[in-house]
């Protein structure tokens, strides 16, 4: 990074009837935060303070104008919405749905001109942010049309080296069947793979992949979607040097303790892989968009309108979504550093019977 600079962290402030103004202030209360990188809400001054003040929030802020004139030593918030915005606590709203989405838009046009090097986003209502402008099931499917330069997102929910990605995500039950296919399997693992190596520097990473009928299908008793669909994309990809293995009945398979010994876990649908997950890391567990070219987290919790303004939301999902942005950004530049400087090869000359080892030519 130039100068040694701290990453720029940009941080959308999401549903502000939600407690994502209280989990974002409640991380940077702890002023060594601003030590590991710069802040940047963009949200609103005014809903930020009357939070605060609400809950009795220790923080404090400085207003800027644009991401430009973030300071490093404190949390900055950039005004994108109208001076006259209403929170109603706990309450779903049109007018917070379009204050998440001007917030979000402007952290991209920011993303895109270099202003910002990750971006964690606060919960959102999927419904109220919906407009003629945002047609999307959620966060990942908008910042994959916005700035994914035509490459395909992969959602991760991850917490410490426990990982769970998905095939299918925000789909109706009824089409997930009809939805997953050997190409679509192949793709997601293609790109769980290359995250693992890019994103968290394994160099061999081990994915475990699940079966979508109970019991693995029972050797077609009970569906044949193992047998014609995942087995056979499952070998592709060991052919091509993916270390896949699968598939799993999913019923067991966190319970047995299975998960520790792989360093990925593909589900088929949303709830197969995020309902144990978020039963076994739901406080610290962090959603981690792979396979764009933005860095991308957010914490795995909603909204939570049923605890908004009582004071007592967890930020420790939140604080680890701001250091797992970080610590893939690191990742990514010295994986990117690699590869720009591979060692050279060492090459022989044969003369007669000795050999002279050439350290001076260029591949």
């Amino acid at each position: 990074m130039e100068n040694n600079r701290k990453i720029r962290v940009g941080i959308t402030h999401g549903d502000i009837n939600g407690i994502g103004y209280e989990v974002i202030l409640k991380t940077f209360s702890d002023a060594a935060m601003m030590e590991l990188c710069t802040p940047i809400v963009y949200g609103s001054p005014k809903v930020a303070t009357y939070h605060r003040k609400a809950m009795d929030i220790p923080t404090n802020f400085c207003i800027i104008g644009t991401a430009k004139e973030a300071q490093g030593d404190r949390l900055n918030i950039l005004n994108c919405t109208d001076d006259e915005l209403k929170v109603e606590l706990t309450k779903p709203t049109a007018e917070a749905g379009k204050a998440a989405l001007d917030a979000l838009e402007k952290a991209l046009q920011d993303y895109r001109e270099g202003l910002i090097d990750v971006l964690v986003t606060a919960p959102i209502n999927k419904h109220t942010i919906q407009s003629d402008s945002f047609h999307f099931p959620g966060h990942t499917e908008y910042i994959e049309e916005r700035v994914g330069e035509d490459q395909k997102a992969l959602m991760i929910l991850m917490k410490g080296d426990f990982r769970v990605a998905l095939v299918t995500g925000h789909i109706p039950v009824k089409d997930i069947a009809t939805t997953i296919t050997k190409d679509l399997i192949k793709e997601k693992l293609t790109i769980f793979h290359r995250s693992l190596k890019q994103d968290f520097a394994i160099d061999s990473p081990r994915i475990a992949v699940f079966s979508l009928n109970p019991h693995a299908g029972d050797n077609g008793v009970i569906g044949t979607e193992e047998r014609e669909v995942i087995m056979p994309a499952i070998k592709e990809m060991v052919a091509n040097g993916v270390q896949c293995f699968g598939p799993y009945p999913a019923d067991g398979f966190m319970g047995s303790g299975n998960y520790s010994y792989f360093d990925g876990i593909l589900a088929m649908y949303h709830d197969q892989g995020l309902a144990p997950f978020k039963t076994m890391a739901m406080d610290e567990g962090v959603n981690y968009t792979a396979g764009l070219p933005i860095v991308r987290t957010s914490p795995a919790h909603g909204t939570a309108y049923d605890i908004a303004g009582q004071g007592i939301a967890s930020e420790s999902s939140f604080r680890q979504a701001i250091y797992t942005a970080l610590d893939v950004y690191r990742s990514r530049l010295v994986d990117k550093a690699i590869h720009a400087r591979p060692l050279r090869k060492l090459y022989h000359e044969k003369h007669d019977d000795s050999h002279t080892l050439r350290l001076d030519q260029e591949d």
